[in-house]
């Protein structure tokens, strides 16, 4: 299971077993490269013990804090301060942290262990319990990535029929805890476990580590608490970079690289990688246009990384079979290939823009739509008045359609899903929960609680997976804690104006008056674009494999497997999935979970 996952950590591999546990890690070496720093790490006394995925951002304030209640400290490494936060202070310790991580936290004496999630779900963490036959659980298994839980011999392959539903209208792999494996969980985002394994059986506890917005801050605070962010993210022992698609996000994660590492008296140059399609009038062909255009106005040493139809073709397949889990969306593969392209210049860490749309308002058709559902003017509620908003997220931004699954779903699927209930109960509760939390009378404040919430853990897993199959680090400033607290705090009216769709300036309100002044027009002017791929043309040459899958046959009527086979650019919103799972299938069943090339090469034929 550990080895699995060897390219999230190709510089070293750790066992511990115990008596009830055992632990496995595999090292990416960023804060602290000594043999010293390496997984699983225990305390000097050897009671408590921990495996830890992420960064901690806040890392000397602290072990400064811990250092006054007389804990000393054996490395530079945030691991360290992690372990000995959580040993003095316990569960409590871990709201101190800031920072991105997933981590298992071990008392062996008192046999409890915390499972957690950082609050915005930057890293992954998956789960499952495993019964012991008598209706118990007798092992919590978890692990970075899905497949490496799968691989545990109790653990079934057969597929979630509701998350394979949901997947085909939002192209999320998870819904809520479920994944698209039926025996495996995702931890979500703000969870931690207290998991009590003294006896015979395992039991869970589960909390929220989400403490909502801050006290209520100003927008002219937005540059220091972004600029604070980036700063905080540069830490590193080994070489750093930006991504830079010349989009707003980017961009201003870029300049306020550069500004901080000038402050810090660094003479390196910022480097700084593009990803996209070239060529005419392709989806993402100015990308590259517009990060040239900034890259020369901050002075960095730019890449541009192109993806051709070939290598997107080739690589997804590729993707599909080392992740050993379906893509969320095509530009999957342009996150990949520009992480491909910085590991071989020898970066090893890199920023990215992920966050700033969830959190200060970025989303301008999806917004105006729910500020059109709020009035009552958006089609779909005058067509059904009493429409939940959680619903209305899903039917307005979904790729396939609820009102269609029965033409796209076979008879028997569509019983085994309750004719897409599940699906729509989900967006119901999980709306509602995103409401309460929510402090604003403003009601499209609950909407982009709900994008938060639900869109950027996706976008998450999907910078996460892309960026660690080349063993790469990617950090987010804007999905930081603090700063997401800072961006629930200013009213909506600093964050998105319902004025009229595909207007920019309409959009992340606070953050473009914040960097206006170090921004090209052009940019600031700029509608919203992130790696974008002309895939619908691309992808007709995989309509094979939705022709040939047995397993898609038990899901899909074959009318819908002709169609989307048929004419693939027509019908992309339901191709691109459906031949995602049509992999994925072909993936499981090789059976070939550790020898990702032969698994690709078969998915290939």
């Amino acid at each position: 299971m550990r080895d699995r996952m060897s390219h999230r950590g190709p510089d070293g591999a750790g066992l511990i077993e115990g008596n009830g546990y055992t632990l496995g890690h595999r090292r990416l070496a960023v804060v602290d490269l000594s043999v010293e720093a390496a997984q699983p790490m225990s305390s000097a006394d050897g009671r408590f013990v921990i495996v830890y995925n992420g960064e901690l951002y806040n890392d000397r304030e602290v072990r400064e804090e811990l250092s006054r209640v007389g804990v000393g400290f054996r490395t530079r490494s945030d691991t360290e301060t992690v372990l000995a936060a959580l040993a003095t202070w316990g569960e409590a310790g871990l709201a101190k942290l800031r920072g991105m991580f997933a981590l298992c936290f071990v008392d062996t004496t008192r046999k409890v262990a915390l499972v957690a999630r950082d609050a915005l779900g930057v890293k992954p963490l998956y789960y499952a319990l495993v019964g012991d036959g008598r209706g118990g659980a007798a092992e919590f298994v978890f692990a970075s990535e899905l497949p490496a839980v799968r691989l545990h011999p109790m653990i079934t392959e057969a597929h979630d029929p509701v998350v394979v539903a949901s997947y085909m209208s939002t192209t999320r792999t998870t819904l809520g805890e479920r994944t698209l494996l039926a025996d495996v969980r995702i931890v979500e985002p703000a969870t931690v476990f207290r998991v009590h394994f003294a006896g015979e059986r395992v039991s869970v506890e589960r909390r929220s580590l989400w403490a909502g917005a801050a006290t209520e801050r100003k927008a002219g605070e937005t540059a220091g608490v972004i600029r604070d962010s980036v700063a905080r993210h540069l830490r590193s022992d080994v070489p750093l970079c930006s991504m830079l698609s010349g989009g707003l996000d980017s961009s201003i994660i870029a300049s306020a690289a550069c500004e901080a590492l000038r402050e810090a008296g660094s003479k390196e140059t910022l480097r700084t990688f593009a990803s996209g399609a070239k060529g005419g009038s392709a989806p993402g062909a100015d990308d590259f246009a517009f990060a040239r255009l900034m890259a020369e106005r901050l002075g960095t040493s730019h890449t541009e990384a192109p993806v051709t139809a070939e290598m997107f073709e080739r690589r997804w397949v590729e993707m599909v079979a080392r992740q050993g889990l379906v893509l969320s969306t095509p530009n999957e593969v342009a996150i990949n290939e520009v992480t491909r392209a910085l590991r071989g210049q020898g970066c090893i860490v890199t920023l990215s823009g992920e966050g700033a749309d969830e959190l200060f308002g970025g989303y301008d058709f999806a917004l105006f739509a729910a500020a059109q559902f709020r009035r009552g003017e958006h089609a779909l509620v005058r067509s059904d008045p009493g429409l939940h908003p959680g619903e209305f997220e899903l039917l307005a931004n979904a790729w396939l359609r609820l009102e269609t699954y029965g033409r796209v779903f076979t008879p028997g699927f569509l019983d085994r899903i309750e004719q897409g209930e599940p699906v729509r109960a989900w967006f119901r509760s999980e709306f509602d929960r995103c409401a309460a939390q929510v402090n604003s009378d403003d009601p499209l404040a609950a909407h982009l609680a709900f994008q938060r919430r639900v869109n950027l853990a996706q976008l998450l897993l999907r910078l996460d997976s892309a960026s660690m199959l080349e063993s790469v680090e990617g950090r987010t400033p804007f999905a930081d804690f603090t700063v997401a607290q800072f961006a629930e705090s200013l009213p909506m009216a600093e964050k998105f104006l319902e004025r009229e769709p595909r207007r920019p300036e309409n959009t992340k309100i606070a953050l473009r008056r914040a960097f206006r002044a170090e921004l090209p027009s052009e940019i600031l002017a700029r509608e919203k674009a992130s790696f974008p791929l002309p895939f619908a043309g691309w992808i007709g040459s995989m309509r094979r494999v939705i022709l040939e899958s047995e397993a898609l046959a038990e899901i899909f009527t074959p009318e819908a497997i002709t169609a989307a086979a048929a004419n693939p650019s027509q019908y992309w919103n339901v191709a691109w999935p459906m031949m995602n799972l049509a992999l994925w299938f072909g993936c499981i069943e090789s059976g070939d979970s550790m020898d990702f090339e032969r698994t690709a090469a078969r998915l290939r034929e």
